[in-house]
């Protein structure tokens, strides 16, 4: 059966794109949170110690690699009763975002929720199964039928992070209505503000969450921003050893697995922490460079508390922001691709070189008048 998809967002972006290459210093591009920072040494040797693959893999990973998920999972988001049954490494995050409500069996007349300003691949696995898509961040308005549930802390485009309290509630909802509910935490390493800027924001599966019962629910990371591992397709599930082991089924029948040599590099990046936290030092440094020169420029920062993006907005529709930074040569996303709500804002990501992001703050500076080129 053939769906009729809508065109791919980031293709609209091409005048604008053009319009920026036109600006005599270089383009400065924001609008994807694709990372600009070489790939941990650590990881390319165990890559690279890893390439004599001769077998298959396994769909459920290797030993290595599920206590590794484990061990992580109690040393930096405080869950410490994982097992390795609770646990499933995937192929890149949104593989399985946008597969996960096929994978459930979900279809028409089931729905999916997801937050007001969401990356739009939520929608988009909805979509792709014939389900309904709601985008809510009300557990009240979540309504019977609701079958899937996706948290986004720290959200993409917003930076918005649900602390345990409201995890908490989303929690009860779900159960309320028989309905897995999912966190999406891929950037739960890189919290900026409050008590987020020392610690990793709350998992879903932390105990003060959970009273101990994971049923029905499951947290998913992504090796693509805390180790600059995008191009290797790295990420994982874990939380309800009943949804995990039934997605682990039907990945089986379909032939999903993570290749071998990736799975080693992965357990590897997984057990060192020192490389993720000279990441983070990079993007704070970005990001601290970044947001006094958008103030300056009339722009307002809002939640933004922690990953990749600042969420910002001028008041205006943001296709007439985005058209004014393209003039200054910087290439952000409009709020319109991230959903209905918020159509004055624009996402800009800290996924640039820091001569890139300098030369972005230089130009946005004498935009305000603050200085001269």
């Amino acid at each position: 059966m053939s769906r009729e998809l809508p065109e791919y967002p980031w293709d609209t972006l091409v005048p604008y794109r053009e319009k920026a290459a036109e600006h005599q210093g270089g383009v400065v591009d924001l609008s994807i949170g694709s990372p600009v920072d070489p790939t941990p040494a650590i990881v390319r040797d165990a890559l690279k110690a890893a390439t004599d693959a001769h077998g298959y893999p396994t769909t459920v990973g290797t030993p290595e690699l599920r206590q590794a998920i484990v061990d992580w999972y109690a040393r930096r988001r405080n869950v410490p009763d994982l097992e390795l049954r609770n646990v499933l490494p995937t192929i890149g995050s949104k593989e399985l975002v946008a597969l996960l409500p096929f994978l459930l069996g979900l279809g028409e007349g089931d729905v999916v929720v997801h937050p007001t300003a969401a990356y739009p691949s939520y929608a988009m696995g909805a979509a792709l199964c014939g389900a309904e898509a709601l985008a809510s961040d009300d557990p009240a308005e979540w309504p019977v039928g609701t079958r899937l549930i996706w948290l986004n802390s720290p959200g993409n485009p917003d930076g918005r992070v649900h602390d345990i309290e409201s995890l908490r509630l989303a929690v009860a909802r779900a159960r309320e209505l028989d309905a897995v509910i999912v966190n999406d935490e891929c950037y739960a390493e890189l919290g900026w503000e409050g008590s987020w800027a020392s610690e990793p924001t709350p998992c879903i599966l932390d105990p003060r969450v959970t009273d101990g019962d994971r049923r029905g629910i499951l947290s998913i990371y992504s090796l693509s921003k805390q180790s600059n591992m995008a191009g290797y397709r790295a990420a994982f599930a874990a939380g309800c050893a009943r949804v995990i082991a039934s997605l682990t089924n039907v990945r089986k029948h379909a032939g999903l697995m993570v290749p071998a040599p990736l799975q080693h590099a992965m357990a590897v990046a997984l057990r060192d922490d020192e490389h993720v936290a000279k990441q983070k030092a990079l993007y704070r440094r970005r990001r601290d460079v970044l947001v006094p020169a958008l103030t300056a420029a009339g722009f307002r920062i809002e939640r933004s508390e922690a990953g990749l993006y600042l969420w910002v907005t001028e008041g205006r529709d943001a296709w007439e922001s985005i058209d004014r930074l393209a003039g200054l040569g910087i290439i952000g996303g409009p709020g319109h691709f991230y959903g209905d709500h918020y159509p004055t804002f624009v996402r800009l990501s800290l996924t640039a070189s820091d001569e890139r992001v300098d030369a972005g703050a230089a130009r946005l500076r004498a935009a305000s008048g603050g200085e001269t080129l």
